[in-house]
């Protein structure tokens, strides 16, 4: 199961309230012999929010439960893709203090769209102006869908006396179904009967509840005891309930909250457990994703079975200081056992700067994570998580299998990191650690792209958004030990010519002994965009003799890829040597070489020149009520919109063509435009000149920059 909610909603919170509950810890956070379930990075120590995925076992009922945590905050979606990945099913955690917020509502669609069994959570019902009736109303309108009634409670909350301020703490729940009141006062659950008046303010909310799991569990048999009014068997409504979560047409919610004066079950921690163990599906019941060969031959569906052939999948890869890098696996099929030799298959990601794997790798041991500690097991069957160590070449997203019957399982999808960042190492004992570095931590995240730009000569780290950045860097400084630096990230320029231009090159040195003649004229003309970089002879009478008119096309051409104005490379010109002199003793290849250099550099400095900048063609999808803020902010980017269309999602997308420098940092100011609903791609279309004004502007910025270093 995997908890899915905003940062700040309290899902480490109720993590550790439900490890309390079920005996997997003895007090709140802390596991029976040391530690706690919280601290598994100092990065998340020191900004108090998780930023990674975070496994913890629990058992309840006698079924083993693995509860996923991620983080909340959209930069590290990456971890939240992964839990889904890896998880039967999602709890998505509320805040009764901050509500629905877009980015949940779009992980919700996700859950949907494959059907995956969810429910529902309010925390934070201690909260000024928190009220769980209005909190629910807003669940139903932002997670119902076309079918509200599927998003109803299954408790009420019982208050106690009011405090000062006319608020009532939340000290129990009233059970629809039981007709029980579950008093969480003391911090230890009792059960009771509830008063007059709490049995009849439940009883319009009780039939809610029944009408929905019977319409939702399609049970025509209950149903036409209901219609004829007879007394529906609770028992049966448990099961039909749970059958209809299974499938992923129901969804209950729930209220839960840390245990007070040192108790051991929280509010509602209990009944979240007995949701869980009774109404989420079990790993048999869930379908597994699409296996094929490592060549993409089909391969026969598999099923969750130990016996079956072996299909696990990588969902994270992280670094221990004293293991080293440890893999946690999701077993799909089959059963993992230590030290045996595994197939390593992935992962079609090779543009980010993570190459595909079709090896045979030993794992070493398995175990369990618990907090920072890890728990040895003797194996992981089909349906289970564990840790595998020494997993050299294999990355998150990888598929493991058996060697002698390769599978590759069809990969999840993932967020295209679209925030450049410009890193040098800061000093010379960090540069000669910076390759290897960088190369283990993209191996940890699928969504960081490292791209070395062969025309700015800089190395970039794409990432989702500047916490994404911060915690890229400081894993770089604490775990592996080199410290970088962020320089400003320059985009791919170019130069050409915006008229014609004659030019004459010579390089005639005489210092005795054997001397360097070289003289051409060459004329450059534009020509239309991508035509690159044409050489034309129309040299007569031999002036520049046949063996060094390649010389002079190599001088030009390395010239230009130089740039000849502003140092950008030079394109979509053609090039005519038309005129030359040479000597009989004194010309050389390098000679007209320099001398083709010369005269191309002459050209630029007798005429106008073009700086071209790369435009981008953007997709812009963001919900109806930010289409007008978008298309503004877009036209104040020199973008020019190009049409808007409807998604499947029912949001706008908007299309528009806009120069790349000017979204440098857009996916924040998105961002924030957009409350975090918004979402965009780019794709590269062509470069086009750049306004005089701004070029200038550029150029100076830039000549001050090296003039500084």
């Amino acid at each position: 199961m995997v908890l899915v909610g905003h940062s700040g909603a309290g899902k480490t919170t109720l993590v550790e309230a439900l490890a309390l509950a079920s005996g997997a810890v003895t007090r709140a956070g802390r596991v029976e012999d040391g530690g706690t379930l919280s601290d598994h990075d100092e990065i998340e120590h020191r900004q108090h929010r998780s930023v990674q995925l975070s496994l913890v076992p629990i058992g309840w009922d006698g079924i083993r439960v693995n509860v996923l945590d991620t983080p909340g905050y959209a930069d590290f979606v990456g971890e939240l893709r992964a839990g889904l990945r890896a998880a039967d099913a999602a709890l998505f955690v509320v805040s009764a203090a901050d509500g629905v917020d877009g980015a949940t509502r779009l992980v919700w669609d996700e859950c949907a769209a494959v059907g995956m069994p969810r429910a529902l959570v309010v925390t934070h019902l201690d909260a000024a102006r928190a009220d769980f009736d209005t909190m629910v109303a807003d669940c139903r309108r932002v997670f119902g869908g076309d079918d509200p009634d599927a998003v109803v409670p299954l408790y009420l909350p019982a208050y106690g006396a009011r405090r000062p301020d006319g608020s009532a703490p939340v000290t129990g729940l009233l059970g629809l179904l039981s007709k029980r009141l579950f008093d969480y006062t003391g911090g230890e659950r009792c059960e009771r009967e509830p008063g007059a008046e709490q049995a009849a303010a439940a009883e319009e909310a009780r039939g809610r509840l029944i009408e929905a799991i019977i319409a939702q569990s399609e049970d025509e048999s209950l149903m036409d005891a209901y219609l004829d009014g007879a007394e529906c068997d609770t028992k049966t409504l448990v099961q039909d309930l749970e059958k209809a979560v299974s499938r992923g047409v129901f969804h209950p919610v729930l209220a839960a909250a840390p245990a007070a004066d040192g108790g051991t079950q929280g509010l509602g921690t209990v009944e979240l457990l007995e949701l869980i163990s009774g109404g989420f599906p079990t790993p048999q019941e869930r379908p597994i994703p699409e296996v094929t060969s490592p060549q993409g031959a089909p391969r026969p569906a598999l099923a969750c079975d130990p016996a079956g052939p072996l299909a696990a999948e990588v969902v994270k890869t992280s670094s221990d200081l004293y293991v080293g890098r440890v893999s946690l696996v999701r077993v799909f099929s089959g059963t993992l056992r230590p030290d045996e030799t595994v197939h390593v298959s992935g992962h079609g990601l090779a543009d980010r700067g993570h190459e595909d794997h079709d090896v045979d790798e030993r794992i070493g041991a398995l175990s369990a994570p618990f907090g920072k500690q890890q728990r040895p097991l003797d194996k992981a069957i089909a349906g289970d998580l564990a840790c595998v160590a020494k997993l050299g070449r294999a990355e998150t997203g990888d598929t493991l299998s058996a060697k002698d019957e390769p599978l590759l399982m069809a990969p999840w999808a993932m967020p295209d990191p679209l925030l450049p960042v410009a890193i040098e190492a800061h000093a010379k004992a960090d540069e000669d650690k910076l390759s290897q570095g960088l190369a283990r931590l993209v191996a940890e995240d699928p969504t960081m792209r490292l791209e070395q730009n062969p025309d700015t000569r800089q190395l970039v780290l794409w990432c989702l958004g500047e916490a994404h950045r911060d915690v890229a860097l400081e894993r770089l400084r604490s775990r592996y030990g080199v410290r970088v630096d962020t320089v400003e990230h320059r985009v791919s320029l170019r130069e050409t010519f915006a008229a014609k231009a004659t030019g004459r090159g010579r390089h005639v040195k005489q210092s005795g002994g054997h001397g360097q003649y070289a003289i051409c004229e060459i004329t450059v003309e534009p020509l239309p965009e991508g035509s690159g970089i044409e050489f034309v002879d129309e040299v007569v009478g031999g002036a520049v003799p046949r063996q060094f008119i390649p010389s002079v096309e190599k001088g030009v051409r390395t010239q230009a890829a130089k740039g000849v104005a502003a140092g950008y490379p030079l394109v979509d010109v053609r090039v005519t040597l038309s005129d030359g002199k040479a000597h009989s003793v004194d010309s050389s290849d390098a000679a007209f070489q320099t001398a083709g250099a010369l005269a191309l550099r002459e050209c630029a400095s007798g005429t106008r020149m073009h700086l071209l900048e790369p435009v981008a063609e953007v997709e812009v999808t963001v919900a109806e009520d930010y289409v007008g803020a978008v298309m503004s902010d877009l036209s104040g980017r020199r973008g020019k919109v190009l049409g808007t269309e409807q998604a499947p999602s029912g949001d706008t997308r908007v299309r528009a063509r806009i120069p790349e420098i000017e979204i440098s940092r857009y996916p924040l100011d998105l961002r924030s435009m957009s409350h975090g609903t918004g979402r965009f791609s780019r794709a590269y279309v062509r470069h086009e000149p750049m306004p005089q004004q701004l070029a200038a502007k550029l150029l100076e910025r830039e000549a001050a920059a090296e003039a500084g270093r």
